[in-house]
C-alpha cells in the first residue's frame, strides 16, 4: 500500500504586508519597523488610493493609501500566524504613543506570496478562512492561473485593482527566478 507522507519542508514563500493609513508618516515608520524585524524589501509598490470601502474610515480616517511591502528573504509558510501577530503588536504601539489623532493610524496586514496563491492573515473567522493558531486566520486571497492572479468571489476590491494584481504578477515572477535559481 502506497500512504502519502506529509512534507516536513514546504516551498518557502515571500512574506508581504500591506500596510494602510492617511499618514505618510505612520506608513514610514512601520515600513521601517517591519524592516528591523524581518529584514530588506524585495520590493516596494507606490501608494495606492484606498477608496474601496468606508469601513475604516471611522477608525481611521479619509484619504487611506495603501503600500504592499515585500520581503527579500524566504520565509517558511508557517511565518504567517507570527506576522500577524508581530503586525498587531506594532499596530498598538502606534496607538499607545497618540502620535495620531486617529483611533488606529495604521493598518498592517501581512500575507505570503507563494508561486500558487497569496494568502493573506486576519484575525476574523469566515467560511473561506481556515484557522492556523494563535488566534489568526488564513485566506488565499488571490489563485496563480496562467500567468497572472485570479481573484476569488471573496477577494477584496483593492486586490482586485490592475494595478494591484500587475504590482503582485511581478512580485510572484521574482518568487519564481529566484526558487528557480535554488
Amino acid at each position: 500500500m502506497n500512504m502519502s507522507k506529509p512534507r516536513r519542508h514546504p516551498d518557502p514563500a515571500r512574506l508581504v504586508v500591506a500596510a494602510f493609513s492617511r499618514h505618510s508618516e505612520a506608513l514610514d515608520w512601520g515600513q521601517q519597523r517591519l524592516q528591523e524585524a524581518f529584514g530588506p524589501l524585495e520590493r516596494v509598490s507606490p501608494d495606492f488610493d484606498f477608496h474601496h470601502t468606508d469601513y475604516y474610515t471611522k477608525s481611521m480616517g479619509a484619504g487611506l493609501k495603501k503600500r504592499i511591502l515585500v520581503f527579500e528573504k524566504l520565509r517558511p509558510s508557517d511565518i504567517l500566524s507570527h506576522a500577524k501577530n508581530f503586525t498587531v503588536g506594532l499596530e498598538n504601539e502606534l496607538i499607545v504613543s497618540r502620535r495620531f489623532p486617529e483611533e488606529r493610524p495604521l493598518n498592517l496586514d501581512p500575507g505570503l506570496l507563494q508561486l500558487g496563491k497569496f494568502l493573506l492573515a486576519t484575525t476574523k473567522d469566515q467560511s473561506h478562512r481556515i484557522y492556523l493558531g494563535d488566534g489568526i486566520y488564513a485566506e488565499v486571497t488571490l489563485r496563480f492561473e496562467g500567468k497572472h492572479f485570479e481573484c476569488w468571489p471573496w477577494t477584496y476590491a483593492d486586490y482586485r485593482e490592475p494595478a494591484m494584481l500587475e504590482f503582485l504578477d511581478g512580485a510572484r515572477e521574482s518568487l519564481r527566478l529566484q526558487l528557480a535559481m535554488r
